[in-house]
């Protein structure tokens, strides 16, 4: 069975294990630094209610810079300064989990607190690692409560917004969907603040045309997201397989509104990679790039490697295992994988066919610059 409409993300056959993202601009409605505690006791109760049900959620919360902030009396919410940020962070991230387990402990529920960093996520071992104890936390009734780890997070090595975070985390958990709580009721074909702008129920596919209705500002001036965010983290779940709805948030009970009244956008997916070509394409730090020609770029549209008779341009500084992007001539991102080569090998095999490799290498040339069962189509 598969997610055809928002109503099928409250039935367990569908929908057994759901991420939920909760963006600082819900956590505080009131404007007033202080968390919105009625309506998140709301959604606690809502959060009990599917686990009743049998599913099994997971909960990415934003907010621990916005409480520490308040806390410490910082201006700009915490986000003066990357010290303030990750000072503020490093408070506001007890009282965001003691928050959760407060509420959550009302309906019986354990809350079970996880800080990642984007390098948690994209060393293929920690991600592992990350899975797992997501899994055993799960599979022992625990709530997990996710936040970015802001106090030891830098501009580096950052997800920058908890939508992204939320898909990734989707994925390491085995998910079925993920839930996205906005101020606004899901994706529009312009500007909602426009006349005629249409609410768009049903994304079949994360394209171009889908992008440029986006907006990339966040309204309430508390998140670091906006719509944009909301369409890449789309699109890391849906190639993974995983379904991912924008709702209203603003409401009381958003999960039963949204679910009753049909209202949102759903993204449905586009594929379903295998564990690791999802984790592949998940990636945000790329450390380099390869230019294809268009004999290349048709190559791996059907499912080869990517070898180094068709690569026109090598960019960064990268080693081999490294992560790096690959795209056409044009600028259009085609891929992603592991350069079986450093930059400066590929710099001197760019172009040449199998048979003159050796000579330019010193030793015997791989099969491939990327193999494909290290490379994922985008």
């Amino acid at each position: 069975m598969s997610i055809e409409r928002l109503s099928d993300l409250a039935n367990p056959a569908t929908a057994h294990r759901v991420v939920l993202k909760v963006g600082s601009a819900l956590l505080f409605g009131g404007g007033d630094g202080k968390p919105n505690r009625e309506w998140l006791a709301i959604l606690a109760r809502e959060i009990a209610e599917a686990a009743a049900r049998g599913q099994q959620v997971i909960v990415v919360s934003s907010g621990a810079i916005a409480l520490g902030a308040a806390k410490l009396g910082l201006a700009k919410g915490g986000r003066g300064s990357l010290a303030d940020a990750q000072a503020a962070a490093a408070v506001g991230q007890i009282a965001l989990a003691g928050l959760w387990s407060e509420l959550l402990g009302e309906h019986g529920l354990t809350a079970a607190q996880l800080l990642l960093t984007l390098e948690d996520l994209e060393d293929r071992r920690r991600y592992l690692n990350a899975a797992a104890t997501l899994g055993r936390l799960l599979r022992a009734g625990a709530v997990p409560v996710i936040n970015e780890n802001d106090s030891v997070a830098t501009a580096e090595i950052r997800f920058g917004d908890n939508d992204r975070l939320a898909a990734r985390v989707a994925q390491a958990a085995q998910a079925q969907a993920v839930v996205l709580l906005s101020d606004v009721d899901g994706l529009y074909d312009r500007d909602p603040r426009e006349d005629g702008a249409r609410l768009l129920p049903r994304i079949e596919e994360v394209t171009e045309a889908v992008h440029s209705m986006a907006s990339g500002s966040s309204g309430s001036g508390l998140g670091s997201g906006g719509m944009r965010s909301k369409l890449q983290a789309a699109e890391i779940a849906t190639r993974a397989g995983i379904t991912l709805a924008i709702v209203n948030g603003t409401h009381p009970r958003p999960l039963e509104r949204a679910v009753g009244s049909d209202t949102g956008t759903l993204f449905l997916p586009t594929r379903r990679d295998r564990a690791r070509k999802a984790w592949l394409g998940g990636r945000q730090r790329l450390k380099g790039a390869l230019v294809v020609d268009a004999g290349c770029a048709g190559a791996l549209l059907k499912g080869k490697s990517l070898l180094a008779s068709g690569i026109t341009a090598v960019e960064g500084d990268f080693s081999r295992g490294d992560p790096i992007g690959v795209r056409d001539e044009s600028g259009k991102a085609l891929a992603q994988g592991l350069a079986e080569y450093d930059a400066g090998e590929i710099e001197r095999i760019k172009g040449r066919r199998s048979e003159e490799q050796a000579e330019l290498l010193g030793y015997a040339p791989r099969s491939a610059v990327i193999h494909r069962d290290q490379l994922v189509l985008l």
